[in-house]
């Protein structure tokens, strides 16, 4: 009896730990770690991955409100407002009180800020092949595919949503990769 018993508990134990590693949460916090060290082999240490993305965002709209980049970028904004403040101690932003709206500040690379961006930008490609190189063309292009989906139909179970402003006549921005739609004469 006591042996049929170490058998159950046994495979249970085993059951378990084989779950584990079925488990999205489990997988996604270890696709996180090798995304990591994937950054900072082909990227570096000089900026973190959240740094990254405001530099990123911050090129691409200049003067954005921290505000405006967390909503974008799908950060807490004290998160954002930390990580700007240490991206200014290294004299890559400038933040400066909107005119509007004295409470909230507003971003611009410096030249060093966008000289890093540029020479960052290469090895943010070069950490995308490697990542995605032991899939397929097809595969990729999947998996990036369900992550955006993924992220998509889960935004409002993060703790910082993120949140794109809607184009002035409210429709959706188009899907990355997505063909603009035709115009018909009416």
């Amino acid at each position: 009896m006591a042996a049929s018993s170490a058998k159950r508990v046994v495979k249970k134990k085993r059951e378990v730990g084989e779950d584990l590693y079925e488990q999205p949460g489990h997988l996604i916090r270890r696709a996180h770690q090798i995304a990591q060290g994937m950054f900072d082999e082909h990227v570096g240490r000089e900026v973190t991955p959240i740094q990254y993305a405001i530099l990123r965002m911050v090129h691409e709209i200049p003067g954005i409100d921290q505000v405006g980049l967390a909503k974008r970028i799908a950060l807490d904004t004290s998160t954002t407002a930390t990580a700007a403040a240490r991206l200014e101690g290294k004299g890559l932003l400038t933040r400066s009180v909107v005119e509007t709206n004295r409470r909230q500040l507003q971003l611009h690379l410096t030249a060093d800020g966008e000289k890093l961006l540029d020479g960052l930008v290469q090895g943010v490609h070069r950490m995308r092949s490697e990542l995605l190189g032991a899939l397929e063309p097809d595969e990729r292009e999947h998996f990036i595919e369900l992550l955006r989906k993924f992220v998509h139909v889960n935004n409002e179970q993060s703790r910082a949503p993120l949140q794109m402003p809607q184009a002035p006549d409210d429709t959706p921005p188009p899907a990355a990769g997505a063909r603009p739609a035709r115009r018909t004469r009416g």
